[in-house]
């Protein structure tokens, strides 16, 4: 099957105002009927091959075979869209998609009363936006305020087929203006000056894009059973919009909470633009959060986040991410293979792993174990990883000159740099196998995957505190302050000198990452929440009678049992009537077929 996404742009209203999105209708399984229809929001990832939580969302789809899956998704790049999909199963009925990336203007061609409509609702937005400093924490009248200017923007951008100009238009800049110089405003936002009020004005612009989306009609968004937002911020933006227009209730999953990964990557911004989108993103998360019906948080640091940020308590369910234990299952039941000499790293190469602490630490190690040697197994990451491996490579050789042997033997170094797939390293498990302890020196870290697959591999581990780290951890490795050479080397030694202690440590590190992280834990988790959130709302499918008009109760609590009652005899006479629990909407009369009912 061909998995390149369609080129055809799918329209909801023929006109050029109306965002485009490409749509493909994949074969519907023949084997009987779903138990929940999901709509999967994804923002760069799934089903794009080089999608963002990619292997997560598949591991998903492929482990929920008894649900059915519409996925609508967001493209980041022109190269991701034109890399294609990944094979998609059976249980994924509709792919539709719509780039982030780039945005046909609609023309903003709008009557007087549509451009007072926008004109007011993105005045208050932005009202909002400049009167909170917070992260939305508790729920304030500018909260309150956020939502309903939100909502009134996505019913302009159904009315009048999409608002992507008026979103980027002086009007826009000028109502963010006039909020940032409104008494009570922000005292940074004040100081914002005009490039700063345009740089604000295309990023919101870019977040808001989903609004002008042709995916909430009734064969859309509309009709599924529960949206599953993969992430928060743009992702959860068309969850939000189904939600209000529909009904329809929103589950909400971060691994990397949006606001947070804003803080990070907006340091260099000016403070106006800083303040202001962090305002943006607070007031966003805070309305996701509060309109979703369950939050699943990868781990307990970004719970904290979500519960900093106005998430309520009672909506948290903690879902670790699953990955494959299959595949390290040879090198965690052979902990003899390790080189008992040797330190591993195992991660993507890029500044936040700050491998310049780690280089040092190991030069501490060698004082005192001159027989260790370290392997750094990774690929750069972008331009920016690149330029850190060339600046890694020339530390380690001016901190460990080539050694040699003897007079008349090669020198090495015993520091080595290399990538999975070469000869020495030709698969992760491999990398892993290489060496009795395995370090993680990370600044910066969200879900630690490297520290999971070592422990998997049941390996001693030495890591920085940082993200999730002892979370995962949970006492089965050792812990160290981050950006702290003396202590990582310290830690490493210990475990260096002491096999039975990294024996008992890596027998304990694969016990706990078997219980809490494999596929098969995440999968069940979210069959779970499916159920308690669609068996907590009403069915929203209209059943007509003989006469065209709605039937009560046509759609009964079995509907959602798998597979099909195949006597009908017996049921009417064990219980006095046609169609009792048959799982079939009743006509007046008697049965409809299946395929005009439930699924």
């Amino acid at each position: 099957m061909d998995n390149r996404p369609s080129r055809h742009r799918h329209v909801r209203i023929p006109s050029s105002r109306c965002e485009p999105s490409s749509q493909r209708r994949l074969p519907i399984r023949e084997n009987g009927g779903a138990l929940v229809r999901i709509g999967l929001l994804t923002e760069g990832g799934y089903p794009y091959v080089s999608g963002d939580a990619r292997l997560w969302c598949d591991r998903l789809v492929r482990g929920l075979g008894q649900h059915e899956f519409d996925i609508y998704a967001l493209s980041r790049s022109e190269r991701q869209e034109d890399e294609g999909w990944v094979p998609l199963p059976s249980q994924v009925s509709r792919v539709r998609t719509a780039p982030l990336w780039t945005a046909e203007d609609d023309g903003a061609g709008y009557g007087r009363r549509a451009r007072r409509r926008f004109a007011d609702c993105y005045g208050e937005l932005a009202a909002a936006v400049c009167a909170t400093g917070g992260t939305g924490a508790e729920a304030t009248p500018e909260a309150d305020r956020f939502g309903n200017a939100l909502y009134g923007l996505a019913e302009l951008a159904r009315d009048e087929g999409g608002l992507v100009g008026a979103l980027r238009s002086e009007t826009a800049v000028r109502a963010l203006e006039r909020a940032c110089r409104a008494p009570g405003a922000l005292r940074t936002a004040r100081e914002a000056r005009v490039p700063d009020l345009l740089t604000v004005v295309a990023h919101m612009e870019r977040v808001l894009r989903p609004l002008s989306l042709d995916w909430y009609e009734d064969d859309g968004l509309g009709s599924v059973d529960l949206c599953h937002a993969a992430s928060g911020g743009p992702a959860a933006l068309p969850g939000l919009v189904a939600r209000h227009f529909s009904d329809v209730p929103l589950l909400v999953t971060e691994y990397g909470v949006q606001l947070r990964t804003h803080y990070l990557t907006t340091g260099d911004a000016p403070p106006a633009v800083r303040a202001l989108l962090a305002a943006f993103h607070g007031q966003l998360a805070a309305e996701i959060y509060r309109r979703a019906a369950v939050i699943t948080p990868g781990n307990s640091h970004a719970r904290r986040w979500q519960e900093h940020c106005g998430a309520d308590r009672e909506k948290l369910r903690t879902v670790y991410p699953g990955m494959e234990a299959a595949r390290f299952t040879d090198v965690g039941e052979s902990p003899e293979c390790a080189d008992p000499d040797t330190l591993v790293w195992v991660g993507r190469i890029e500044p936040t792993k700050d491998l310049v602490s780690l280089l040092h630490a190991f030069a501490d190690v060698r004082k005192e174990e001159p027989k260790t040697r370290l392997r750094i197994v990774g690929t750069p990451s972008g331009a920016e990883g690149t330029a850190y491996l060339a600046h890694c490579k020339a530390l380690a050789a001016q901190l460990f000159p080539d050694e040699a042997e003897g007079r008349h033997a090669v020198g090495r170094n015993p520091v080595t740099f290399e990538e999975i797939g070469a000869p020495e390293v030709p698969t992760l498990a491999e990398a892993y196998a290489g060496g009795a302890v395995i370090a993680l020196s990370s600044v910066v870290e969200g879900f630690p995957i490297s520290l999971v697959e070592a422990m998997f591999c049941g390996r001693a581990t030495v890591s920085t505190d940082v993200g999730a780290v002892v979370e995962v951890i949970g006492g089965t490795g050792l812990v160290v302050p981050p950006r702290n050479p003396r202590a990582l080397a310290e830690a490493c030694v210990a475990l260096l000198r002491d096999p039975e202690r990294r024996e008992r440590l890596g027998a304990a590190a694969r016990a706990r990452a078997l219980e809490l992280f494999t596929v098969e834990q995440n999968v069940a988790a979210f069959h779970g929440i499916y159920l308690e959130i669609v068996s907590r709302c009403p069915v929203r499918r209209v059943v007509l009678d003989d006469t065209g008009e709605p039937l009560p109760f046509g759609v009964p609590a079995e509907a959602h049992v798998p597979g099909r009652w195949t006597d009908p005899a017996a049921r009417v006479a064990a219980r006095g009537g046609p169609g009792w629990a048959t799982g079939r909407p009743v006509r007046a009369g008697g049965p409809v077929p299946a395929t005009e009912g439930a699924r």
